[in-house]
């Protein structure tokens, strides 16, 4: 059995990318769960925080269950051409302490996808996180990129993925990635 985290990297309820990260839940392969986890609760990075609190609930929660996981799944908006500040701290704040990131990214088999209702997809969004994750140390599958644009035509009102060809582009996403996972699983035994 595989486990891959994913997060969607917004904060709306009916956010684009967190419906995304259900479609890749519901078109897993057998053998293969995708956990929907949230950046709810993070609070902006404070270094004056950390020093008198510590690091937060939420933080340490879904570090612990990245820890846990085989792979991790990042479905990020796009904001002016750029990452999204809200998911840019939320994997701030999961670097911390120092330290933490070996713990929680060293080698993370991870994917990165986003939507837009716009035209271009997230490629914007997605070479910026790049220079990131290397920084966070996760192991980055470079398979075919997914760039969902046009979004808003392709769920339904209840988050539903209903397009039927990006449906087979998100299963063959995350096919795609959960065999990755799987090989990089056998050569380490």
């Amino acid at each position: 059995m595989i486990t891959i985290v994913g997060i969607g990297g917004s904060l709306r309820k009916a956010s684009w990318n967190r419906a995304l990260v259900r479609a890749f839940a519901a078109l897993a392969p057998e053998n293969v769960t995708v956990e929907e986890a949230t950046i709810e609760g993070i609070p902006l990075y404070d270094g004056d925080l950390e020093a008198a609190s510590g690091i937060p609930p939420a933080v340490t929660a879904l570090q612990d269950r990245i820890a846990a996981a085989d792979g991790l799944l990042l479905a990020s908006p796009e904001y002016n051409a750029g990452m999204p500040g809200v998911f840019e701290n939320a994997l701030d704040w999961l670097t911390r302490p120092p330290g933490a990131a070996g713990r929680v990214f060293s080698g993370k088999p991870t994917a990165l996808t986003g939507a837009t209702p716009g035209t271009a997809g997230t490629i914007s969004a997605q070479a910026e996180w790049l220079p990131v994750l290397r920084a966070m140390g996760v192991n980055l599958w470079m398979g075919p990129r997914l760039y969902v644009s046009g979004v808003n035509k392709l769920f339904d009102d209840e988050g539903q993925l209903i397009d039927e060809v990006m449906r087979k582009r998100a299963s063959d996403f995350i096919a795609g990635f959960a065999g990755y996972i799987r090989l990089l699983k056998s050569a380490q035994h």
